[in-house]
């Protein structure tokens, strides 16, 4: 029997993001390639759903190519193809979804459909070898979720946001501060330059049980503060601003999985993905976290934690492992529930 790795090409187009990547099941990146809309959305301060689908159109056959050649191979070579099949932004899924399926039919390959989700949940078992089952810390523009990870394809919710995601509540600040978009990053870049205890923003459900999240209160209590003050703020002030912000809401993050821990689940390893992620905060504070309760950390590295192809290749390696095909009827979803 050949132990020869497959190759899947994986294939993203969920947001604001145009990807394909070639991945083996030997843990191999062979290309890697991002078309960012971000220069496009920027002027509007936000993703517009009509104007990504668009660029997804223009962008897909190109950034497939590049895919292929820079990992030195053709379609043929390809052993499955993955691609996004929600959730997401609907016409950007089907953009990149169709493509897939096109050439899937054409070279008669498999074709895996990936939950986005499950494609941020699974980075780390290929960067890091992560063994199931893990606590996962999934973090995103639109998602904040604690869950158990099993299995391919089998999670637990544990916690969960009542309200804003993480990412969200970033954003939504540092619109509130006039920062240009993505937001969360330009946060996180200038409150390395202030004062953490400056402002005192509110830690919302830290004194309740449970591993539920709620990120409104903090937003609130920012626009309040800002209103208060009444006048743009200084370059120190909003430095410092910054910082407060991040650190009650780095705060709620480590409160909310010491009650996950404390249930006392048999986990391998905390673990955390999706955009989010790349915040140097929780970078900084959560390997200590896992230390103390005795499992490893493991974050995927900063340019797989947005995204990106590789990890909806290693999403598709994965479940064609567990024999998860798509159906020749499979349609896209823009909701697509992780658990």
């Amino acid at each position: 029997m050949s132990t020869k790795p497959f190759l899947c090409l994986g294939i993203e187009s969920s947001c604001d993001e145009t990807a394909a990547a070639v991945v083996d099941s030997d843990r191999n990146i062979l290309s890697h390639i991002i078309y960012s809309q971000v220069p496009e959305h920027q002027k509007f301060g936000g993703v517009v759903p009509e104007l990504a689908a668009r660029s997804h159109v223009l962008a897909i056959d190109d950034v497939i190519r590049r895919a292929l050649n820079d990992a030195g191979k053709t379609v043929a070579d390809i052993d499955v193809i993955a691609a996004t099949g929600g959730p997401g932004l609907i016409g950007g899924v089907l953009v990149g979804w169709m493509a897939a399926r096109g050439l899937a039919q054409a070279a008669n390959k498999p074709m895996i459909a990936v939950n986005h989700l499950e494609g941020h949940a699974l980075i780390p078992r290929l960067t890091d070898d992560v063994r199931f089952p893990y606590l996962l810390l999934l973090v995103t523009g639109g998602n904040c979720q604690i869950l158990l990870a099993r299995g391919v394809g089998d999670y637990e919710i544990i916690g969960q946001t009542i309200d804003d995601a993480i990412g969200e509540a970033f954003d939504k600040v540092a619109k509130m501060l006039g920062l240009p978009y993505p937001g969360g990053p330009e946060i996180d870049r200038l409150a390395k330059l202030g004062d953490p205890q400056a402002y005192n923003f509110p830690r919302p459900l830290c004194d309740k049980p449970g591993c539920d999240f709620s990120f409104s209160g903090i937003k609130t209590s920012a626009r309040m503060t800002l209103n208060k003050i009444a006048r743009p703020l200084t370059e120190s002030e909003t430095y410092d601003f910054c910082a407060s912000f991040q650190a009650a809401a780095t705060d709620c993050v480590i409160n909310r999985l010491r009650n996950a821990f404390a249930i006392g689940l048999p986990v391998t390893a905390l673990v955390v993905a999706g955009g989010v992620a790349k915040n140097s905060m929780l970078r900084e504070v959560l390997p200590a976290l896992a230390a103390e309760y005795g499992v490893k950390f493991a974050a995927p590295r900063l340019d797989l934690c947005t995204d990106n192809g590789v990890m909806i290749a290693w999403a598709g390696i994965e479940n064609f492992k567990a024999g998860n095909i798509a159906p020749s009827d499979f349609a896209p979803k823009p909701r697509w529930p992780l658990a």
